[in-house]
């Protein structure tokens, strides 16, 4: 459930019906666990962020990027340098708002494995819930290996069963083949229609990814793959927080304003 200033929030109506941001408050009210906000922009900012984080999944699902080993990645080395271990490290005097929409803009010139991707994901949603001067201040030292993400991403693991949209969940393979050790698991994004995504796998139920990690098992072994507990999510509240404590800060008070005969028109307010 929602508490808002300590009290039940169940004003979904405030988003349109349909909507992403409506079906992400929808499942957090209807997990046991407590999400506590100090305020309604608080709120709006994780909400408007798992949006962001599903829609910059499904942005790299359309796009070129291709699912490689650490030892094959690459990276365009106009905005990265390419690290011995299959790392991006921002180049000097890039902006890191450019490297990461990069990764998206020409996106054959990249590859890299699945946890390095759900980091892109992550930061490029923040880019895009936070706009281009503030992500720059915050995240100027980008480097993209693995699970390796800047601190003040807060990117930790959670352990529930309960998976919102915009969360990135992992499914084990315990009889994975040594010889393709990338497909000891796979990393993937609840999209919160049924279906993840999974780089390397693209858009699939939870049945489909178990399938494919099963056709990657050593020859004569059984176990099958499964969807395990834990919950990747980034430290919503402190990038709310992060965002919030900028001078040039305002929110509108309503994250959506419905027109008559109009689909909802996002405002998103965080004006600079």
């Amino acid at each position: 459930m929602i508490q808002l200033s300590g009290l039940p929030f169940q004003q979904s109506d405030l988003w349109s019906s349909g909507s992403l941001e409506r079906m992400i408050i929808q499942r957090m009210n209807e997990d046991t666990a407590v999400y506590s906000y100090q305020s309604i922009g608080e709120l709006s900012f994780e909400v408007n962020l798992r949006k962001n984080i599903i829609l910059s999944a499904r942005a790299m699902n359309q796009s070129n990027v291709r699912f490689e080993s650490f030892a094959n990645s690459r990276c365009n080395p106009q905005y990265w340098d390419l690290t011995r271990t299959g790392g991006f490290l921002l180049r000097h005097g890039v902006k890191p708002s450019d490297a990461i929409q990069d990764i998206y803009l020409n996106s054959s010139q990249y590859a890299f494995e699945c946890a390095t991707a759900k980091v892109i994901i992550i930061y490029h949603a923040v880019l895009n819930s936070m706009g281009e001067a503030l992500f720059n201040q915050f995240f100027p030292n980008i480097y993209l290996y693995s699970w390796h993400a800047d601190s003040d991403l807060g990117i930790k693991p959670i352990y529930t069963t309960h998976f919102l949209p915009g969360d990135v969940i992992y499914f084990e393979n315990p009889d994975f083949n040594p010889q393709t050790p990338y497909w000891r698991g796979e990393n993937a994004v609840v999209l919160g229609d049924g279906t993840y995504f999974g780089h390397g796998l693209g858009i699939m139920t939870a049945e489909q990814i178990i399938h494919a990690l099963n056709q990657a098992r050593s020859p004569g072994t059984n176990r099958s793959a499964y969807l395990t507990n834990i919950v990747g999510r980034p430290s919503f509240k402190h990038l709310a927080t992060l965002l919030m404590s900028n001078p040039g800060y305002s929110f509108n008070k309503y994250p959506y304003i419905v027109h008559h005969n109009e689909s909802s028109v996002p405002i998103d307010r965080y004006v600079l």
